[in-house]
């Protein structure tokens, strides 16, 4: 495992890969399937909980970066990469709780969806091959969000949440793009890529089920594309 320090392009576009899609304008290569319309509508008829859950996300984000950067401490150049993204994902945060006081939102807990457990369970625990799935589910996790943002930020009917969520894409972007570098850097690019696309097929799953009920609406809820669970199946 390469110990030499992380160099983070300005362009990430390589890393990004966003190609066109029918549930989206974004389509995100690192993904297995798509985010369902069924999520789409009910986000939509539910804001308040999305902008609270949302805040939420920020907040462990920025918890993930700093929890990886005091677990390997001596892993040069991996602080000059999380501190940066630990800081971006503390403002993300002030900026959501800023726009839920303007509307008299109060952040509260909120039943968690299950997809964090989900995910972190796959993570195995021997190291390095702790650190290559915890760079790469905290990767998914961030591509997941780009992926439901983008969603957002074209079909929300509020024009203040379409601002808001078009604002972040390209932050969201270069998160999920840091991790995939980081994991390269490290473990090279066959090794990452084999492994993404497994934790992927384990994320389609994590999302699997339907989605009824409005008060359950968060950014990482059930909801994927029809086939999508078959799909990933198929490639686990």
């Amino acid at each position: 495992m390469s110990r030499a320090a992380v160099a983070v392009p300005a362009d990430l576009s390589e890393a990004l890969s966003v190609v066109s899609g029918a549930a989206s304008t974004a389509r995100i290569r690192w993904l297995a399937a798509p985010t369902s319309a069924a999520w789409l509508e009910l986000a939509i008829r539910r804001p308040d909980l999305l902008l609270i859950d949302h805040a939420h996300c920020e907040r462990k984000a920025a918890g993930v970066a700093l929890q990886l950067m005091f677990r390997y401490p001596a892993e040069e150049g991996l602080a000059q990469a999380l501190s940066p993204l630990a800081r971006e994902e503390l403002e993300h945060f002030e900026l959501v709780l800023a726009l839920m006081r303007r509307r008299g939102i109060a952040l509260r807990p909120l039943r968690a969806p299950g997809y964090g457990a989900a995910l972190s369970e796959v993570v195995r625990r021997q190291e390095p091959l702790r650190m290559l799935d915890s760079f790469l589910v905290a990767g998914l996790i961030e591509a997941r969000s780009h992926e439901r943002m983008a969603l957002l930020a074209e079909h929300m009917p509020d024009a203040e949440l379409r601002g808001l969520y078009g604002a972040l894409l390209a932050s969201e972007a270069r998160h999920f793009g840091i991790y995939w570098l980081l994991s390269e850097e490290r473990f090279g690019r066959q090794v990452t890529a084999a492994r993404l696309a497994e934790l992927a097929a384990l994320e389609t799953k994590a999302l699997q089920g339907s989605l009824r009920d409005p008060e359950q609406v968060r950014m990482h809820a059930v909801g994927v594309s029809a086939g999508a669970v078959q799909a990933a199946d198929t490639a686990s």
